[in-house]
Formats: structure tokens, sequence, C-alpha cells
């Protein structure tokens, strides 16, 4: 039996962390960004948990 292959396009996307949970960037941070106040950039800046809805779509791709 072949190894399961993981979808590439979805690893590229999101990273596990130790618990288990995925992560990924968001949203609001490739254009316009001179128009965003400080505060609001930093805050898009980081990583944000993935929704449970998603990430069980996404772990399915991800074949763990």
């Amino acid at each position: 039996m072949p190894k399961m292959k993981s979808n590439s396009a979805a690893s590229k996307r999101v990273r596990t962390t130790g618990s288990g949970k995925l992560m990924h960037a968001g949203t609001g941070m490739r254009h316009n960004l001179e128009h965003k106040s400080a505060k609001k950039r930093r805050h898009l800046s980081t990583d944000e948990v993935l929704a449970p809805t998603q990430s069980k779509n996404m772990k399915r791709m991800l074949a763990r």
C-alpha cells in the first residue's frame, strides 16, 4: 500500500501547532496598507487559529 499524499497547496497555507491546532495567516495584509493604522496592521499580521469546521477538512487534506 503506498503512502498517502498530502495536498501540497493546503500544506503551504497552514501550519500545525504542538497541540494539533491549525494556524493560518489572516487576511487583509496584501495591499492598501498605507491607509490602515499601525495598530490594525499589527493585529492583522498575527496568525490565527483555523475554525473547527475548516480544520476538519484541512486535516483530511494534510493526511493527519
